[in-house]
């Protein structure tokens, strides 16, 4: 039978793991002169990096008798790696258990549980050794269950072997060996230890660049080999409050820190520049990478991993409540269509007067909807404009103005923005001479927002 006649079929879901694209990054890397290009871990199975290292700490378990048959998985982990073992274990046919700091997504623990796995959550405000640090706990649960076994990310090294025998490789081959530049963010330390063991070994000059959060101790350990003390951050899945024995620092040239605003607003720039829907740690390996290759040249390339995908973080990094509750989100990243959607829900987005009716009529709208100023329709497009003061002004002036028609007495239109314009458009066009602007969706008037909006928004 020829080759176009057999069927293309993997035997388990195991055998679909490595093997991720290089995707060139055209937007966000605009400004560097290397040729920056992505590696696509979120394509993996279990959405993350972190399969390749569930898969190979099992295999290596098993060939060291520590894992058999019925036995339990144990793992402290932020979510991915707890994944990337929970398809292991499905396959396998193992119990899966995982601790998990309570700072992570809701996403990440209902996966876990959809895979099957247990999930027991505890304190991320605690130090290492902590009774309660899900470190502490995950080697507690190994004490109490016959047959469990810890696979114990930080210290396991068939966590950065299985990067030196499939991740670097892959790199190598994509680029043809002319890759200059590897950045990726720190965590337990494996991808970028075995990664970068490999490139070394095959270029020596190939630069290998650590990215970590403000908060975390392993930038301020690889610059003076000291332990200094952390403090919390919300990033997920980099940075330690200890020295990982999966991370082998000799295979590493730098170390940049970003903090939790560069990373949540990157992931948000590669979905909705590259059409990339991303984690916060990618955003925090990008946000790296953007700093640390201002100084390459064209020609340089440079590859940076992204981790995992960003489905996990739809509560949190893609909330813009939750972005602005924390502070992340500024005027400049905020669109006028945000703006809109907080109004209360209590006064409509827009209220128009036809230029036809009478003024009394347009007063009538105003207090009905507690609005102070109103756009006039005539012809179906927005002509003129009547605010409360010019309404009132004519009340009083002679009180057979009430009954004068709208489109006589209006004033010039209001300035117009779209949906897409961000705050500080609106901030510099507001004024004592325009109140309000009016808020259009293509050519279609959407919505008002005055200073009083504008002031509520950016104060929340």
């Amino acid at each position: 039978m020829g080759d176009e006649n057999r069927m293309d079929v993997k035997d388990s879901i195991l055998e679909t793991i490595g093997n991720t694209p290089l995707v060139r990054l055209r937007r966000v890397g605009e400004g560097v002169p290397a040729d920056l290009l992505a590696k696509v871990e979120f394509m993996n199975p279990g959405g993350s990096v972190k399969d390749r290292i569930g898969m190979a700490m099992i295999r290596a378990a098993e060939a060291r008798g520590d894992l058999a048959a019925g036995g339990t998985v144990v793992e402290c982990t932020s979510g991915n790696t707890g994944m990337g073992l929970a398809v292991a274990s499905a396959v396998l046919g193992y119990r899966a258990v995982f601790t998990m700091p309570d700072k992570m997504s809701l996403e990440k623990i209902n996966l876990l549980k959809a895979m099957g796995a247990e999930v027991v959550v505890t304190p991320t405000a605690v130090p290492p050794d902590s009774p309660e640090s899900y470190y502490q706990v995950a080697e507690r649960i190994v004490r109490e269950t016959p047959g469990a076994h810890h696979t114990n990310q930080y210290q396991n090294q068939a966590n950065p072997q299985a990067h030196y025998e499939t991740t670097g490789p892959e790199i190598w081959r994509q680029t043809a060996g002319r890759i200059t530049h590897f950045v990726a963010g720190l965590g337990t330390g494996g991808t970028i230890s075995g990664v970068g063991r490999y490139l070394k070994e095959r270029n020596p000059e190939v630069r290998i660049i650590g990215v970590d959060p403000d908060g975390s101790i392993l930038a301020e350990y690889f610059r003076t080999r000291t332990m200094g003390e952390g403090h919390p951050y919300k990033i997920e899945g980099i940075g330690e409050d200890i020295i990982p024995g999966a991370t082998h620092f000799e295979y590493i040239d730098d170390i940049v820190t970003v903090n939790d605003k560069e990373a949540f607003l990157t992931a948000r720039r590669i979905a909705r520049e590259e059409g990339m829907l991303v984690g916060g740690s990618c955003g925090a390996a990008v946000a790296g990478a953007l700093k640390a290759l201002a100084g390459t040249r064209p020609g340089d390339v440079a590859v940076v991993l992204l981790p995992d995908t960003g489905e996990r973080y739809l509560s949190k990094i893609y909330n813009d409540a939750w972005m602005r509750d924390n502070g992340y989100l500024e005027p400049e990243t905020v669109s006028l269509k945000d703006v809109l959607a907080a109004k209360g829900r209590d006064t409509p987005a827009l209220v128009t007067v036809e230029a036809g009716r009478h003024v009394h009529e347009a007063i009538a709208l105003v207090r009905r909807h507690d609005i102070s100023v109103i756009p006039v329709i005539e012809n179906g497009a927005v002509a003129g404009t009547l605010n409360e003061n010019a309404l009132m002004r004519l009340a009083l002036e002679d009180p057979a103005n009430l009954d004068r028609r709208v489109g006589d007495v209006m004033e010039a239109p209001l300035p117009r923005l779209t949906t897409k314009d961000n705050v500080q458009a609106a901030i510099r066009t507001l004024s004592s001479r325009n109140p309000a602007v009016l808020v259009y969706d293509g050519d279609r008037a959407v919505g008002i927002l005055t200073r009083i909006d504008v002031i509520g928004f950016v104060s929340r």
